[in-house]
């Protein structure tokens, strides 16, 4: 078990993300959720994965300092990557819906990193997935943005609700990592850490 490995640590989750929260949940890992508003800000040359390594270790700079010898920090960053672009969340429902407009029919790559605190050292990782999604209606999209929260979402959709449900054809990799924390990546990681 996963959990074994961390029992002597205690875990720092810097996110409030759900999904993040129940995806731990489920490793039967304890945690305590520290928030804080995160600078998601980078320098525009950097492209997909590397934006993500740079976000996620970001979030970790507001609580390195107070770290303690048996604390674990956790920080995280997801991105839809498109046309060589980052596909952010989107500041309103209309601009969620041009985004959906924009992703439909088409391949698009999720990004996610993972970025580990503990004692004095870091160890980001990152995983890529492709996701296809069919050409979507309208009448979909509009439903979708108006019934479900898409505002704090990268690319104006969560996987696991209506619009992945009738939306999307086929993923390429890791399902977790589109939901926003690659759990496997994460337990294998933790694994080579030798904590």
């Amino acid at each position: 078990m996963i959990s074994d490995n961390l029992k002597d640590y205690k875990i720092l989750l810097a996110s409030a993300s759900k999904r993040r929260h129940d995806l731990l949940k489920e490793l039967e890992i304890n945690f305590k959720i520290i928030s804080h508003n995160a600078d998601e800000t980078y320098p525009q040359n950097l492209k997909g994965s590397e934006i993500t390594d740079f976000i996620s270790k970001s979030k970790s700079f507001p609580f390195l300092n107070d770290l303690k010898k048996n604390d674990l920090l956790i920080s995280s960053d997801t991105i839809v990557w498109f046309n060589n672009k980052a596909i952010e969340k989107p500041q309103d429902k209309n601009e969620a819906k041009k985004m959906l407009n924009l992703l439909s029919g088409s391949m698009h790559q999720v990004f996610t990193s993972i970025c580990i605190s503990v004692n004095g050292r870091q160890k980001i990782v990152n995983q890529e997935t492709k996701v296809y999604f069919n050409i979507l209606k309208n009448k979909y999209i509009n439903y979708y943005v108006d019934k479900f929260d898409v505002l704090d979402r990268a690319g104006s959709y969560g996987i696991q609700d209506f619009i992945g449900h009738i939306g999307i054809n086929k993923i390429e990799g890791c399902y977790n990592n589109v939901l926003g924390f690659p759990t496997s990546l994460f337990c294998q990681t933790i694994e080579k850490m030798k904590l």
